[in-house]
């Protein structure tokens, strides 16, 4: 018997693809029969691939980053280590000083989240060791969050499109900048900036460091003038979550323009053309 492929739409959430909708969307997810409908049916896994990405935009969710098809194709799945997938959390069979090993005995293992599809490689493996918790209901059991996930996925697409130099004393790897900003994020969330800051405010407070910074530029206060930079990178990154962006797309499309354009220096600023 041919397998059914179902597209789902949880109403203001997602729209995803099962095969086993009671399991996917009730027993993981949490939604009841009312709470989410079935948009349609087919047997051909690439048409109903393509009609999941369509619908995606139309209905203006995130768009997954590979479709449907690329995922179920891998033999290495959901089943393969008994992970619970819930609308906030990804939670992983094991305690935290048997994580390292159980993920590496699954990479390439593939699941869905509220925030898009996930596949373990030797990067990601990496970050959810870094920021796992240990289950407050089970000690033998850790957890991590699926946006603060999602997030660490965008910024590895967004920045492995950028020329990072290779060991030239300013960075080792791209990786330390995705941390960072990962980093100033959790910071910020602990804050409550992203629950009670606003756009607004936070570029008041970039215009306050911008001042600080040129002050120090022209003092030639090399000490001050990092601690300025460091501070606007910080603001700028809450401020791009405040407007529903991360800072590492917009990194992305400005280099995106900037490296098309063509001009030359002028007293000290580059003109272009």
């Amino acid at each position: 018997m041919d397998k059914e492929y179902i597209i789902y739409h949880i109403p203001g959430k997602k729209i995803g693809v099962t095969t086993d909708l009671y399991n996917r969307v009730t027993e993981q997810q949490g939604y009841e029969v009312g709470e989410y409908e079935v948009i349609e049916r087919h047997k051909d896994i690439d048409y109903i691939s393509q009609r999941e990405l369509e619908l995606q935009k139309k209905y203006g969710y995130r768009v997954d980053l590979k479709p449907y098809s690329e995922l179920s194709n891998n033999k290495l799945n959901l089943n393969n280590m008994r992970i619970n997938v819930t609308e906030q959390t990804t939670t992983f069979p094991c305690p935290l000083n048997k994580l390292k090993g159980r993920l590496m005995d699954n990479l390439e293992m593939h699941w869905e989240t509220e925030h898009g599809n996930v596949c373990l490689d030797n990067d990601l493996a990496k970050w959810i060791v870094s920021n796992a918790k240990t289950s407050m209901f089970n000690t033998e059991r850790c957890y991590v969050y699926n946006k603060a996930m999602s997030r660490y996925i965008k910024s590895k697409e967004s920045l492995s499109k950028l020329p990072f130099p290779e060991q030239n004393g300013t960075y080792e790897h791209e990786d330390n900048v995705v941390f960072y900003f990962d980093k100033i994020r959790d910071w910020a969330e602990d804050r409550g900036i992203y629950t009670k800051g606003d756009p607004k405010t936070q570029y008041i407070k970039l215009m306050e460091e911008a001042g600080e910074t040129g002050r120090a530029i022209l003092k030639e206060d090399l000490p001050e003038i990092k601690d300025g930079i460091g501070d606007m990178v910080v603001v700028l990154t809450n401020l791009a979550e405040l407007c529903g962006l991360t800072i590492e797309e917009c990194v992305e499309s400005a280099y995106d323009v900037i490296s098309k354009r063509t001009g030359k220096m002028n007293n000290g600023t580059f003109v272009k053309d």
